[in-house]
Parts: C-alpha cells; sequence; structure tokens
C-alpha cells in the first residue's frame, strides 16, 4: 500500500481508536443476548433481523474490501482505462443478485437455513454433491482471508510509516477481530460494517479530490497527459483484452454472487423488502466506489509516471502522502482514511471467518461428524477451528503469493463451479444431483489444471470459465439425457412450486 511517512504516532492512534471502537461494538452486540451463543442462526445469522441500515452496509463490505482500494488503483495505474471493467463487474454481481436471492431468502426463512450448502442438500439430497461444494466454498473462503491477512499488514505497516511491523500489524488486529466476532456473531459484524463503510465513503471522496487538485484542477488535464505520454493506456484495448474483460464479467459476476458470507447475508435479512431496498440501494455503490478507486488509479499516473512492478502497488500510500501536504484538513483526512481502509479490510476478513467457521460447525461438523450435536457445540467448535484456520493461514501471510489482484482472481476459480448447482437449482426441476456433482468435479479440474499450471487464461478467457462451460454442459447435458425419476419429497416439492417458473 505504500507507507505514509507523515502518519507515524497519529496513524498509531487513529488504529487504536478503530480497534477499540470495534471491541466496543462486539462487546454490547453480544452483551445480555444469550441467544447469539446458543444458537447456530442467533451467532452467524444476527437471528435473521438485519434491518435495512445494517444489510446494506454489510453487503457493501462484503463486496468491497481492502483489496479495492489497495489493489484495484494499482490495476488501473498499470492498465489504464480498459479498467473501467472493475465498474461493470462489480455491477453485474448486483444484477446476478436478484436472479435468485429473492426465491432463495424465501426458501431459507421456511427452511430455516445457516449456511448455503443446506439448500444444495435441501435441493438435491446428495452426500457428494454437499460434501463437495463444502470443500469448494472453503476454498473460496480460505483465499479470500489469505487475501485479507496480507492486505491488513501492508495497510497497517503503510499507515504507520513501517513503525508497526507487517507481522505485528496482521497479528494484533486479527486478535481484536477474533474478540469482537467471538462476543458478538453476525450482529458485531454487521454493525462494525456500518461504521468502516460511512468512513471509507467519505475518505475517497476527498482521496479523488486531493488527487485532482494535486494532478492541476481538471480530469482534462490528466487524460492530455495520458494521451501525450501514455497513449496505450487510452487506446482501443485489443481484442484479447477485450475478451478477457467479458470473462472476468462472468467470473466475478457469477463468483462473487455466491460467496458463502454474501449467501448468508440473504438469510440474515429481516424481511424480503428489505433484502430488495438493500440490494436497490447497492446498485449504486460500483460508482462510488469502485468507480472513484478507478480514477485514483488514473490521477496517478499523471502525479506518478513510470512507477512498475511492487513499485506501483504502492501507488496509494504514495498519493495519500501527497494529499497530506495540500492542508491540515487532508492530512486528518488521509490519517482517518487510512484508519477506514484497515478497518474495512479486519470487517471483511471478519466475514470470511464467521462463514468459514459456520461451514465447519454446521456442515462438515454438524453434519458428517456429529449431526447430534446440540447448537452450542457446533457454535463452539465453529469458533475454535476458526481460530485455528486463521494462524494457519499467518505463516502464508508472511509471504503473500503475489499481488492482491493474483490472489483475487485465484479464489473464483474454483468457487465459481458451485454455480450452476445453486442458481440453475432454483429454476429448473429437472436438474439432477448426479450430471451436477460430476460437473463440479470436471469443472474444477480443469479449472485448477489451468491456474496451477500457469495458463490463468486462454486466449483471454479465465480457467474457470472454461472449467465453469464444462460444468454447465454435463449439468444440463446429463439432467436431459437423465431417466432418474423426477419425484421428491413433499417437503421439497412444496418449495419447488412456491418459487420455480416452470421449465
Amino acid at each position: 500500500m505504500g507507507e505514509l511517512t507523515f502518519a507515524g504516532i497519529d496513524g498509531i492512534v487513529i488504529l487504536t481508536v478503530f480497534a477499540i471502537i470495534m471491541l466496543v461494538i462486539g462487546y454490547y452486540s453480544g452483551r445480555g443476548e444469550k441467544n447469539i451463543h446458543e444458537s447456530l442462526s442467533g451467532y452467524y445469522l444476527a437471528s435473521g433481523n438485519l434491518g435495512i441500515v445494517a444489510l446494506f452496509f454489510t453487503l457493501f463490505a462484503t463486496q468491497y474490501s481492502g483489496n479495492t482500494i489497495v489493489g484495484y488503483a494499482p490495476s488501473a495505474y498499470r492498465t489504464g482505462f480498459s479498467w473501467l471493467q472493475s465498474i461493470s463487474f462489480m455491477t453485474i454481481i448486483i444484477g446476478v443478485y436478484l436472479l435468485f436471492a429473492p426465491r432463495l431468502y424465501v426458501i431459507a426463512k421456511k427452511r430455516n437455513f445457516i449456511t448455503p450448502t443446506d439448500w444444495l442438500q435441501h435441493r438435491f439430497n446428495s452426500k457428494g454433491v454437499t460434501l463437495l461444494a463444502i470443500f469448494l466454498m472453503l476454498w473460496g473462503l480460505g483465499n479470500y482471508l489469505l487475501e485479507q491477512l496480507v492486505a491488513i499488514g501492508q495497510a497497517v505497516s503503510g499507515m504507520t510509516g513501517g513503525t508497526i511491523p507487517y507481522q505485528v500489524a496482521v497479528i494484533a488486529f486479527v486478535l481484536v477481530m477474533l474478540a469482537y466476532e467471538w462476543m458478538g456473531g453476525m450482529k458485531a459484524v454487521a454493525f462494525t460494517d456500518v461504521m468502516q463503510g460511512i468512513v471509507l465513503l467519505i475518505g475517497i471522496l476527498a482521496f479523488v479530490a486531493g488527487g485532482v487538485y494535486l494532478a492541476g484542477g481538471s480530469f482534462g488535464s490528466i487524460t492530455q497527459f495520458i494521451a501525450e505520454n501514455e497513449p496505450a493506456k487510452i487506446a482501443v484495448p485489443s481484442a484479447e483484452v477485450n475478451i478477457n474483460w467479458f470473462s472476468m464479467l462472468i467470473l466475478v459476476g457469477l463468483g462473487a454472487s455466491i460467496y458463502p458470507h454474501a449467501v448468508q447475508r440473504i438469510y440474515a435479512a429481516k424481511s424480503e423488502k428489505t433484502l430488495k431496498k438493500s440490494f436497490a440501494r447497492m446498485a449504486w455503490m460500483p460508482l462510488l466506489t469502485t468507480g472513484l478507486v478507478f480514477l485514483v488509479g488514473i490521477i496517478g499516473i499523471k502525479l506518478f509516471p513510470g512507477l512498475e512492478g511492487n513499485a506501483s502497488e504502492q501507488l496509494v500510500g504514495v498519493m495519500a502522502n501527497e494529499i497530506a501536504t495540500i492542508n491540515p484538513f487532508f492530512y486528518w483526512i488521509m490519517i482517518i482514511f487510512f484508519g477506514g481502509i484497515v478497518a474495512a479490510i479486519v470487517s471483511t476478513a471478519d466475514s470470511v471467518l464467521l462463514s468459514f467457521s459456520s461451514l465447519i460447525s454446521n456442515d462438515v461438523y454438524g453434519k458428517f461428524i456429529k449431526p447430534d450435536a446440540s447448537e452450542h457445540r457446533k457454535v463452539m467448535v465453529g469458533k475454535i477451528i476458526g481460530i485455528i484456520a486463521i494462524f494457519g493461514l499467518l505463516w502464508i501471510a508472511w509471504n503473500p503469493p503475489g499481488t492482491l489482484y493474483e490472489i483475487f482472481v485465484l479464489k473464483f476459480e474454483l468457487l465459481v463451479q458451485v454455480f450452476p448447482a445453486f442458481v440453475l437449482g432454483l429454476y429448473w426441476k429437472r436438474l439432477n444431483s448426479k450430471p451436477v456433482f460430476w460437473g463440479m468435479v470436471l469443472g474444477a479440474i480443469v479449472a485448477g489444471l489451468l491456474t496451477f499450471t500457469g495458463h490463468k487464461t486462454v486466449y483471454g478467457i479465465h480457467g474457470g470459465i472454461i472449467g465453469l462451460t464444462l460444468n454447465f454442459i454435463v449439468c444440463v447435458g446429463g439432467s436431459l439425457l437423465s431417466s432418474a425419476s423426477l419425484k421428491r419429497d413433499p417437503v421439497l416439492e412444496e418449495d419447488l412450486n412456491a418459487v420455480y417458473i416452470k421449465a
């Protein structure tokens, strides 16, 4: 992220204040509410009572992590105007949500679902489908959590001018996160999301304003500079870049919409009306967040030309140092803003960890190891395994495997393979468990082989999309050819008839 050489002790003070606020929120979220720790729904879904403000901001925090600011601005700097795709693929996520979220919500509320795979088990009644989906979702969550741990270390170390080392920063804020999440569960996570969301929105507006001021006061001068000095960054993208753009739209749109922690926020909504209103407001957020971050990268091209590789990854911090010198107002806004970035990263990490532990406690432990365990015991198992998992990832975070953007892409390649089973199952009665299972298996194998052998894209198409195409072919073709009976148990049949468009 780059060091804020101006911050020093002020940065440490702001970070301490944010950490204390998070702990206070966690304490009051869990205080006097025994149900939070005694039931899966209470701890992981805030008992399904999130109102429109909390739901909106927790959806906002789920979609926009520390990677949005720390990782996307450098990508825009290196790529140029073709990085406008970041706005469109954040927008398409909302469209995909609306494709299935209202339907899923109706069934989830009726059947008291806790995790995404509760729906898959209810729909297909197949251990194979459920276990494979659990693995792919845990893979996606593990990668996402790793991304946030890396971002926490970079953000805190950069904000304090290196006074707090990377490793110390990660451990300190992981402990803060574990403490307030342990106390308040989903309720604490949602309320911390409200705090960091407000700070981020105000801070990014000030950041862009300061950057424009330093760059000459107008976007016209910025684009003219780019046209004269780096014309490739405003040129019409090549065919392969355009193909890659559409591939990324599909990969992110389908993959991010079935993030386990995003799906659980659908379950946690107080009502279907609350859910739809929150999504309606979320439709504007790509312009106010990803769009402004894109502008940060474009402004940086003029302010700091010639940055390459790791140097470009430090763009946000380098720009903040310059903006802070404008006047005392911008100085404190930058410090508070970067404190908000840290809080946002931690807030995203807590959502991922909460979902990770819910899959372990409700799905792995509760469905396959000890189905007769009490809900309190399942919650405790999830908490403990979550702690073990996060510290297991810390040693990887000491030496991060690539840029944040590379980590970001990696997690979708396998996670997106769950999409056909998850969403197509809401629309098509004939979809059969065996083709769904083998579609996921083959799609994941193809995506994994391409990704881990260095072929992240083939002619601009991501390996995950190639695997997903095969996945859909197997799911649909196999279901059409299947002679298996379409009869279902009365409970499932009632749910399907309530939400399906007849196919």
